[in-house]
């Protein structure tokens, strides 16, 4: 038998009773047996098995009879001993083809479980992951929620800021969908961010920057320091007069190691002048910035406008590449 399965392109293996719970072990796609090799081992081995299967798994039995045996009296005695298994039964004299055939269909039979098995096992790995991008989700939101709380100076700037902040957070997340990945390219994050502050197609921003693919994370931390700037820019600083303009621009220097390094320029607004205090917005900037290029921020209250920038590795900034 096997040798014919082998002749006809169907990997096989023996087995006898003793070498029996070793091949089971390996999850056959069929198993094939006379029902004179069915001894009480050999019928016990089989059941322990069946009761072992995962809930995708229904292995099918194939059956070989003597022409003498009784098919009904054999059917009913495997049905009590495997309750609820698949069993096919051919009376031996069989023709090859006819064997060789319902053997195929029970394998793609087989088959078609795997490809249930390999379903489940990505929706379960999928509701795993949507159930960690939550968490993450909704712990960020109670971090912008307390940043915002502890800045406000009254309830209605508290409503209107975490609003805003909570935007820029949906922003980014559209973007990471709309790219289909676990990278967001840095453009998307800026453009998703600063697309509001623009009227009619008129924007007094210009943003220029090569490709540059971003994790989940880092383009969550940017776009919330994008949203600080833009915020700062419409109420005080280069976005709030007419004439007033922003250039948001990154660019990579090679070596030693590839550097990002980011720039925020405003122009054309009120004088600047350093504020006396510092606003809690500027401060999660320069923390959480550092965290994540590892280099320290710079702002500078130039009397035209103020002046941003930070660098650091790019490797910090992408997705850790995997096997």
């Amino acid at each position: 038998m096997a040798s014919l399965l082998q002749e006809r392109g169907v990997h096989a293996k023996t087995a006898n009773t003793a070498d029996l719970e070793n091949l089971l072990k390996e999850s056959p796609g069929v198993l094939v047996v006379t029902h004179e090799a069915l001894d009480p081992a050999a019928t016990a081995t089989i059941a322990r098995f069946l009761q072992r299967q995962p809930n995708w798994s229904e292995i099918p039995i194939v059956v070989l009879l003597d022409r003498a045996a009784s098919q009904s009296r054999i059917q009913a005695a495997l049905s009590a001993a495997w309750p609820h298994s698949r069993q096919i039964f051919y009376q031996r004299p069989v023709a090859a083809l006819e064997l060789i055939s319902g053997i195929q269909s029970a394998l793609l039979t087989r088959a078609r479980q795997r490809d249930v098995r390999d379903y489940l096992e990505r929706e379960t790995e999928l509701r795993r992951e949507l159930n960690h991008r939550v968490k993450n989700i909704l712990a960020s939101v109670v971090s912008i929620f307390e940043m915002t709380r502890r800045g406000a100076t009254s309830a209605d700037g508290l409503a209107e800021d975490f609003k805003g902040r909570l935007r820029a957070l949906s922003n980014v997340h559209s973007a990471a969908f709309d790219a289909g990945g676990e990278t967001v390219p840095l453009m998307d994050v800026a453009n998703s961010i600063l697309a509001p502050y623009s009227s009619d197609g008129q924007s007094g921003i210009s943003i220029e920057g090569p490709e540059v693919p971003l994790s989940r994370e880092a383009a969550t931390t940017l776009a919330l320091c994008l949203h600080e700037l833009a915020t700062n820019a419409i109420k005080y600083g280069g976005l709030s007069q007419p004439e007033g303009r922003v250039r948001l621009e990154w660019k990579i220097a090679s070596s030693p190691e590839p550097t990002l390094t980011l720039r925020w320029t405003e122009s054309g607004g009120p004088s600047v002048v350093e504020p006396s205090r510092v606003g809690y917005g500027t401060r999660y900037m320069r923390a959480a910035l550092t965290s994540l290029f590892g280099e320290h921020p710079d702002f500078i209250f130039a009397p035209d406008g103020l002046h941003f920038s930070i660098r650091g590795l790019l490797s910090r900034l992408s997705p850790e590449p995997t096997d």
